[in-house]
């Protein structure tokens, strides 16, 4: 597909060189900090003028974006006025909250804070820890020559969430991330690292939320899961952006020897979604689970690009991705199970299930493999399918109306995916958010 940046055209003024340059007399960050920035906008700038890669793109229209029309513009709102999927409802450890770029809240009980545990905003604590963090960002996972999404992110990014868990540490109570957008033509560049030294674990919920429904915004993140030896890491993150809201996220996680990943992902806002998911199993005995929960609706465009790279023997992958669509909606997954020579014993698998409501909405699911050993168990799967008009109408047949009873279907559909989530604030979010999305419009 074309470019939608070229050298032809110049970059777009709020994130050209005189834009970047005023950005960084913005920033209080050590000198390394910087000097990363000016080679990731070095590379960004040549990045602008390669086309994206057709495999993972060409399902993606780019025409009608233009970048030109966001900036990085912090304010002075809080995150009084953003409607949190989960903050009401659950018991959590610590907290953080964000507002266009812009660190508005941050707590850790102190009991974690006496152990050594590191969480809160990024840009803070990789000032205040840079011997801890430094060696970690952007360097082990998300890379920032990847392409122009990840270029962009490296250089403009203005914050974001950080957990860091010393050896053997265990954190018992979820820790909560709150990610928002409250200015029209905000941009967000928001980064979430986190990492877990041998042994320790440790549940994160993210959420993004827009303040209101209107105001239209651009988020081009990053998400990095660092999984020690041993260690055992639930990470779920919902995005939940209004429908004025772009949305392009890389995001990768590591898994060492004999450790575990629980990776949940939901898709629920956003007029544009692409989300490029990156699971590598780099260590004898690990093992990921990853999740998805997708409800698009409206004109919804949700995209996922996942690999499940299998680095070493004896190492296990599942994932497991539900989308459900109505109206004119439309979700694309790509995904691909890659076997490196040295990966004997793998054992890997991926499903997508997509669910329409009606004719007009469409779901495309490619799986693949790229298989390089011989001792292996490989599988994929994808399904598309309408509602089951026979099980609608048994259902009103016992007194629900059209709405309960498709409420009923469609959390049946998702429950599967929802079974393998051991928080129940998140289970109890997407079934409040099931509700609710079927109610639009009806």
């Amino acid at each position: 597909m074309p470019s939608t940046l070229t050298d032809t055209a110049p970059l777009p003024l709020s994130f050209d060189e005189t834009a970047f340059e005023a950005f960084l007399e913005t920033r209080i960050e050590p000198h390394a900090v910087t000097e990363n920035r000016r080679q990731a906008f070095a590379t960004f700038r040549e990045l602008q003028a390669e086309e994206l890669d057709p495999e993972e793109w060409k399902r993606i229209d780019l025409r009608a974006f233009r970048p030109e029309a966001y900036a990085i513009t912090p304010t002075e709102t809080d995150e009084a006025g953003f409607e949190s999927l989960m903050a009401d409802n659950g018991d959590f450890g610590g907290s953080v909250a964000f507002v266009d770029g812009r660190c508005t809240r941050s707590t850790l009980d102190d009991d974690l804070t006496a152990q050594g545990v590191l969480f809160g905003d990024l840009a803070e604590l990789l000032r205040s820890h840079s011997d801890v963090l430094a060696p970690h960002f952007l360097t082990r996972a998300v890379k920032p020559d990847t392409d122009r999404f990840t270029a962009w992110h490296a250089a403009f990014w203005t914050g974001g969430t950080v957990l860091y868990v010393p050896r053997g540490v265990e954190i018992k109570k979820p820790l909560h991330s709150l990610i928002g957008l409250a200015s029209d033509g905000a941009a967000d560049c928001s980064h979430t690292l986190v990492i877990l030294e041998d042994g320790a674990s440790a549940t994160l919920l993210e959420e993004t939320a827009s303040a209101n429904d209107s105001a239209a915004g651009l988020h081009v993140g990053a998400v990095e899961l660092l999984v020690g030896p041993g260690a055992n890491l639930c990470y779920v993150q919902l995005q939940n952006w209004n429908h004025q809201v772009r949305h392009f996220a890389h995001q990768v996680g590591r898994i060492e020897r004999d450790g575990f990943l629980q990776w949940t992902v939901g898709g629920l806002g956003a007029k544009l979604a692409h989300i490029h998911q990156d699971v590598h199993l780099d260590g004898r005995g690990s093992n990921a689970e990853v999740n998805g929960v997708t409800f698009a609706l409206g004109r919804q465009l949700l995209s996922y690009y996942t690999k499940q790279s299998h680095n070493a023997e004896d190492t296990h992958s599942d994932l497991l991705y539900k989308d459900v669509l109505r109206d004119r909606a439309r979700v694309v997954w790509r995904g691909m199970i890659r076997v490196e020579p040295e990966a004997q014993r793998t054992d890997g698998y991926q499903r997508c299930d997509s669910l329409v409501l009606n004719s007009d909405c469409r779901a495309d699911s490619i799986p693949g493999l790229e298989i390089e050993a011989d001792d292996v168990k490989c599988s994929h799967g994808a399904t598309v399918g309408r509602v089951d008009e026979e099980q609608l109408f048994y259902c009103m047949c016992r007194g629900l109306s059209k709405t309960e009873a498709m409420h009923l279907l469609v959390e049946g559909f998702f429950q599967e995916v929802v079974d393998r989530i051991p928080v129940e604030v998140v289970r109890e979010t997407l079934s409040r958010t099931v509700e609710r999305k079927l109610g639009i419009g009806d």
